[in-house]
């Protein structure tokens, strides 16, 4: 009975090893995989194609594991013609000997020349289709040709091309100067048909007749002055969708406001310059933060939507070289709180009015507001929000609050000094 029992548990432990090895029959080592960390997509001139830019990284190279592969290249550019993106994981395998894998795909590049096509989003579905591909997977419209972005975009000081691009879209995001565009983000704005979907605007193209000053509001990709021997890549300011099809930029200033503006959005916190009220010819700069969500509110009882919107933000005065002392001089520090909130509301107002005239969609988010006075999808459908926005009575108050003056808040006048 012993003898039995013994041999009965080795077949059950034969039998589950069996299974176990079973299951790794397809499975596939890291250096048997080339692994895409980006794909452009671009217009083809044969209808029903497009130029695929695959950016493809080794995880290997620059490793202290690799062992005597240390001249190995951090990745590889191919660009070729396929129907879409999902064929063109066999078609690559012509030229690349390792499996393709869209395991670390990180980001699409869209050429805006395609975005602005109405088939764009016929395209772009696929991504949703596909199980390897993430849905925080990021979207960027370039100027140029995808294939020429991705083949310009030299970063100096960072080997592995997977951490470049994950740093930049870390700290670029934060401080306000690209939008959160996760695909995610996009298909579900496109399917609510109620607002705008803002992604990433980047080029390595420059424009040389730029201003030199480089202010928020003139910042957009290729419009900012840099010189030395650097990445030409800028990923500056936002490109909008309305229903899946690009129809316009956003400078960085507008790209902020955006997301300030916006309930569902990252809050930025950022420096910016404004003319001193008190003296020509200098600058105020300042660290601007949103310490909480703007409260918005929605009429919708009459034929066009009334919006109020009151946004909270807290202004740090870094800078002071007209020397007027603000945190010394409270009649100053007065008028300096109502010059900067009535800077800030026309800015935001003159965002409103080109989100209504030239855009004819809601950049902020105002939609999800709207719905809960609907107790029902058709109901609120039928109202049309798309179509009633551009009408809506919008009006904005924006509430400064002063935080620090520098660490030196009080300086010495300038009289003073030079006396």
């Amino acid at each position: 009975m012993i003898i039995k029992r013994a041999k009965t548990t080795r077949y059950s432990l034969l039998f589950i090893m069996i299974c176990m090895l079973v299951g790794c029959s397809d499975l596939q080592e890291i250096d048997q995989r080339a692994y895409v960390l980006g794909i452009g997509l671009d217009k083809a001139e044969e209808k029903g194609t497009f130029k695929i830019t695959y950016l493809i990284s080794n995880p290997e190279a620059g490793s202290t594991q690799q062992g005597g592969g240390g001249d190995e290249p951090t990745h590889e550019i191919i660009t070729f013609n396929a129907s879409s993106f999902i064929e063109s994981q066999n078609i690559a395998n012509a030229v690349i000997s390792k499996a393709i894998t869209y395991d670390i795909l990180d980001f699409f590049v869209i050429s805006e020349e395609l975005a602005k096509e109405e088939k764009f989003i016929r395209l772009i579905y696929d991504a949703a289709k596909d199980r390897e591909v993430r849905r925080d997977t990021r979207l960027i419209v370039t100027k140029e040709k995808a294939y020429t972005f991705m083949e310009k975009n030299k970063p100096r000081l960072e080997t592995r091309r997977h951490e470049y691009f994950e740093t930049l879209f870390t700290n670029a995001t934060e401080i306000g100067l690209i939008p959160n565009s996760e695909l995610q983000y996009m298909f579900k704005i496109t399917e609510a048909d109620a607002e705008l979907y803002i992604s990433a605007l980047a080029t390595t193209d420059k424009d040389e007749h730029t201003s030199e000053r480089n202010a928020d509001h003139e910042l957009i990709a290729g419009n900012m002055k840099v010189s030395g021997n650097t990445n030409p890549a800028q990923f500056l300011g936002s490109a909008v969708f309305k229903e899946g099809q690009m129809v316009g930029t956003l400078s960085v200033q507008e790209t902020r406001l955006t997301r300030m503006l916006h309930k569902l959005m990252d809050k930025p916190s950022f420096l910016a310059s404004l003319p001193d009220p008190f003296m020509d010819d200098f600058w105020i700069t300042a660290r601007f933060t949103q310490l909480s969500d703007p409260d918005v509110t929605v009429d919708v009882t009459k034929q066009a939507p009334k919006i109020k919107v009151k946004l909270p933000i807290q202004v740090d005065i870094l800078t002071d070289h007209s020397m007027t002392n603000y945190a010394k001089d409270e009649q100053k520090r007065s008028e300096l709180k109502e010059y900067v909130s009535e800077r800030i509301e026309n800015k935001i107002n003159d965002l409103l009015k080109r989100s209504q005239t030239e855009f004819k969609g809601d950049l902020f988010g105002f939609s999800l507001v709207a719905r809960r006075h609907f107790l029902t999808i058709p109901q609120w459908e039928d109202y049309n929000w798309m179509n009633k926005y551009p009408e809506a009575d919008i009006k904005v108050n924006v509430d400064v609050t002063f935080g620090e003056f520098g660490r030196q808040s009080v300086i010495p006048r300038y009289d003073e000094i030079r006396d």
